[in-house]
């Protein structure tokens, strides 16, 4: 079976996040003065073929533990969908 696994990546809430900083000002230049925090990550989805949810799950942990994500300085969170 074929299911799609959504990965988001962030930065550890401990490190600075130039990026989002640099939103942040950007959204504060434009009036959008409510936003109070921007953090800038990614969203990777795969498709991976497995013979259960679990499995694809692991699939992915693998994935982004080897790949996707730097252990360092960003956390991973995963959701499955067949």
């Amino acid at each position: 079976m074929t299911y799609t696994v959504h990965i988001n990546v962030m930065p550890l809430k401990e490190l600075l996040d130039p990026q989002g900083k640099a939103v942040l000002s950007g959204l504060g230049n434009l009036g959008l003065n409510a936003v109070e925090d921007v953090r800038i990550g990614k969203h990777i989805t795969l498709q991976i073929n497995a013979g259960s949810e679990k499995e694809a799950r692991q699939i992915a942990e693998e994935a982004s533990r080897k790949l996707l994500a730097n252990p360092v300085m960003e956390y991973f969170e995963i959701s499955v969908k067949n």
